[in-house]
């Protein structure tokens, strides 16, 4: 072989060497996606487990907001199932982005009904409606922190699948950009 066949060899080898790396590497940022949102999906879950008892205890004392009670129940099975499918795909755009939209209707029920939990002195007073509303908000402390950690993980995988050279073999293999989660 001559020196013509080995510096071919040698680019090829070096060209081999690089694909891998930055397989590995894209590999290792869609796994730490993965991995973030499980963390978000642990709190989500508490919270969706949350919003039933949330709604009993208010039940009681707000028997004519019965509405209100039913928009948090519907918007809950909805954030449920968007967190059911965002699971099977943490780093497709159309399953988180969904997601998000589930979980700000379900935020936003929520801040309506704590808000209307506020004209029933009773049930302000309730010690386990404290209880619960306590945790719902150390619970949305929670994902917060973890939808950070989340975004920071989906921020490096982008930048990585989107570098040059690396966007090329990105592209090739199915690398899609993830979404972030507002």
């Amino acid at each position: 072989m001559g020196v013509i066949g080995w510096t071919v060899l040698v680019v090829a080898v070096g060209i081999v060497a690089w694909a891998v790396m930055a397989y590995n590497r894209l590999v290792v940022a869609r796994n730490r996606i993965a991995n973030a949102f499980g963390q978000i999906d642990v709190q989500l879950k508490r919270r969706h487990d949350l919003v039933p008892n949330l709604v009993e205890v208010a039940r009681g004392y707000m028997a004519h907001e019965a509405g209100t009670l039913e928009a948090v129940i519907r918007a809950r099975g909805a954030a449920s199932s968007a967190a059911d499918q965002a699971r099977a795909r943490p780093a497709d755009a159309a399953a988180i982005g969904l997601l998000s939209q589930a979980e700000s209707a379900l935020g936003a029920q929520l801040g309506r009904l704590m808000m209307l939990s506020e004209a029933y002195p009773a049930l302000k007073a309730d010690a386990h409606m404290l209880r619960l509303s306590e945790e719902i908000t150390s619970t949305e402390n929670r994902i917060g922190f973890a939808r950070q950690a989340y975004n920071d993980q989906v921020l490096e995988f982008n930048n990585n699948a989107s570098q040059f050279p690396e966007v090329l073999l990105a592209r090739s293999l199915g690398f899609a950009e993830a979404a972030m989660l507002e």
